[in-house]
Parts: structure tokens; sequence; C-alpha cells
């Protein structure tokens, strides 16, 4: 039995170390502060959860934040992306609670109460943590799991707003708990992630693709092929951007996400204006040539800026295989200068560096020309990170110049505002 003393002193002891290492992809001696983590998780959840009888076995999960490399807003068009999962993660503690009531607390957040008697869509719980919950357990009941009750209490390093994806780990957090207590770990990684879009999707309201999801729950650097999202192709890349040399930071440009929803829901809506011209749905069924051929007509049916952003898609889907291919044979040169070129066409034909008519906020494209103006000189790179507008920018700095830049984008941006990650070489997961 895994009770909540036996799972502190297996911590305590190192018996977590060599899988911790595993996971984070560190050395093993590194492995206590993430061990560490993981005591007081168990002694919060032990709080929280006091008046449960320990009748079931405690089981410590992980699911990471995610960074796309390469394919900005390429995938919801079932086009290519390069993505990864990086070093900073949400972390639970769970076991069965022989009820039919899944009760999640995460920490800093009021508790989640979800009934099972009830796994229809709830439109009072509309973005609330709690839909995603719901219905990621929906999803494991329609597939024939047995799903009953758990406590659980997580805590998260992976930043709100950081670019990171923290719904997504988070779906795909609770998705690997429900495959662990009910399901007997059957359900893969790629089947989580298509569980946590599910969730997103119909029980929380967001139309997010399934590369958020994908990078958290697989793991590594992997390049994924959404032609058919039913059955999307993932292929792991091996890298070592450390090794190499350089690290990958995240730079948060601190502007407001409010009132941007209409931004994000247009870039999707005129590519998909642009297909539906040649009585497609996704761009990705489109072949370039034709496009191109028809290209004075397509302008007058859907306007320049839709053609514009296809025009992106074209470059950047097939940039994602570019970058795949300069990574595996360690041409780092090549891999940077293909990072810098999808940054400039995001910010020139997708247009996603600051919203529509907007003049004093553009932080996004600031962060940009810093980066410029920093990296270029001394062999970095840098682009829009993610959906972009008021986001982050994802920059690779040579690893002896990361102090100084940190330093020079906090003293703009704030302390804080650049974080310097890792790629985390497993997904989502059971720890033990």
């Amino acid at each position: 039995m895994k009770t909540i003393a036996s799972v502190l002193s297996t911590l305590k002891s190192g018996g977590l170390d060599a899988r911790l290492a595993e996971i984070y992809g560190c050395p093993q001696d590194a492995a206590a502060p993430y061990a560490q983590r993981l005591q007081d998780l168990v002694t919060k959840f032990a709080q929280v959860f006091a008046e449960s009888a320990e009748t079931a076995d405690l089981e410590l999960f992980s699911a990471p934040g995610r960074t796309e490399i390469g394919g900005n807003h390429t995938d919801h068009q079932h086009g290519h992306v390069l993505a990864a999962s990086v070093n900073l993660d949400i972390i639970a503690a769970a076991r069965q609670n022989g009820t039919r009531t899944i009760r999640i607390q995460s920490e800093g957040f009021p508790i989640d109460v979800i009934d099972l008697s009830d796994l229809t869509v709830q439109d009072a719980e509309k973005n609330t943590s709690a839909a995603l919950i719901r219905g990621v357990a929906a999803r494991f009941a329609q597939l024939g799991y047995p799903v009953t009750g758990f406590d659980a209490y997580t805590t998260s390093n992976v930043l709100k707003g950081s670019g990171l994806s923290s719904s997504a780990a988070f779906e795909v957090l609770v998705g690997n708990i429900l495959n662990t207590l009910f399901a007997k770990g059957e359900v893969s990684p790629v089947a989580i992630a298509q569980i946590g879009q599910y969730a997103e999707n119909v029980y929380y309201g967001k139309p997010c693709g399934l590369m958020d999801q994908m990078a958290s729950s697989v793991g590594g650097i992997i390049a994924i092929d959404f032609g058919d999202p039913d059955q999307p192709v993932v292929e792991p890349v091996s890298f070592d951007f450390a090794h190499s040399g350089l690290a990958l930071c995240i730079i948060d440009s601190g502007a407001d996400h409010g009132d941007l929803t209409d931004e994000y829901a247009a870039i999707p809506a005129e590519m998909k204006a642009v297909a539906a011209y040649f009585g497609k749905r996704h761009l990705s069924e489109v072949p370039e040539d034709e496009f191109l051929h028809a290209l004075a007509d397509v302008r007058l049916k859907t306007g320049d800026r839709a053609v514009l952003r296809a025009l992106h898609f074209f470059a950047d889907d097939q940039r994602v295989a570019l970058q795949a291919q300069a990574l595996k044979s360690n041409d780092i040169e090549r891999f940077k200068a293909l990072i810098i070129e999808s940054g400039r066409s995001s910010s020139n034909n997708l247009q996603n560096v600051f919203a529509t008519g907007s003049t004093r906020e553009q932080s996004v494209a600031l962060v940009l020309a810093l980066c410029e103006r920093l990296l270029a000189p001394i062999g970095g790179a840098w682009r829009v990170h993610g959906g972009g507008f008021a986001g982050t920018v994802q920059a690779f700095v040579p690893l002896s110049e990361v102090n100084g830049f940190q330093a020079a984008i906090e003293a703009v941006f704030g302390q804080g505002s650049c974080h310097v990650l890792s790629i985390r070489p497993v997904g989502g997961c059971w720890i033990g």
C-alpha cells in the first residue's frame, strides 16, 4: 500500500530520484529539488484531504508545458508543427476515494468537485477547469473505462499566459490520472492528447487545435503531421540544444490578453476562407501552385490579409520539415536561419504581433525588435511564439550570453519576464 507516509519516505530516501532524472532529463544527483517539490505536494494533499481514509494507493503524476518551435498557426489548418515539452510542469498526488465524485484541489484556486453521475456538458462550467475535468472523465467513460471518484492535489510552475499552454498540461495531467487509476495505462499518449482536445473543444468551449496537448502528452521534441487529426503522425526528433551551445528562452511580453478573441479567431477564419475558394475546408488540402495561379482572384474574393496569411501558412508549413531535418543533421546555423524566417513571416504575413489598430500597445513587436538588436550580432534566433498578439516570444541564445540577454530583456519588461527553459524528454506521465 502506497500510503502518504510511505510515499514521503520513498521521496526523502531518494527512491524516485532515478525516475525523476529520466523524466526531467537531468543527472540523478540533480533530482533532489524535484523530489522535494513532490514531498511538499504530498504534504499538502494530506492536509486538504485529511478526512479521507487511506484505502487506495497514493500515486504521483506530472504533465509538462510545451513550446512551439516551428509551424505558427499551422495546426488548425491540418498542417505540420515542430513542438517540444519543457521542464516546467503541473504535478499531482491522487488516489481513488471510493465515491462517484472527483475532487481536485489546484494550489491557489477553489476546489473543483465533479459529480460523475452527470457527465454531460454544463454550460455554467464553460471556460473553467471543472469543464476540462468533466470532459476528460466523460471521454474516458465513453471509451468504456470504469471511472469512479478520486481526490487529487495539484501544483504548477507552468505560468498562465506564458505561451507554454498550462490548460493543455492540465488536461494531460487529468488524462494520466484517469489512465493510471481506471484504465490500467492502456490509453496511449496520442489518445490522451486527443481526449484533452475533446474536453477543451466540447466542454470548455474553446476550438483549439491539437498541438498543445500533443506536445505535452508525447514529450521531447516532436514533428507532427496533422493531415488526419484523428490519426496524427508523430515523429520524435532527437536533439539537445544545450549540447549545441544554445539556451531556449521564452519572453513574456506582459501585455493584456483581454478582448483578443476576435483577433485569434480571425486567423483560422481567413485561412479557411481561402481554402473555401478552392472548395476545401483547410489550407493543407489546397495545392500551393493552384493558390498562386489564382492569386489575383483569391485576393478579390477573400481580401489581402487572408491571402497574406495563406502565404504564411504555405511557407511555415514547409519550414517545419526543414527545421526538423536541420536538427537531425546538427546544422544549427540552418536551424537558426529558419527560426528567423518563420518569425519574419509571422510578423509580415500572418500579422499576429499586435492587435489590429493598436498603436500604444505593441509589446510583442517591441520584444522582437529588442531580440533582433541583442541576438543578431551574437548568432541567436528569435520569433513570435504561439498565438501571438499579446503573448510571448521565443529566443535561442548562446549559452555564454544568456545572463546578459536575460538582464537586458528584464530591464525593459520586468523581472521574471525572460524564462530560461530546457527541453524535457518525457511527456505526461505517472511518476510512481
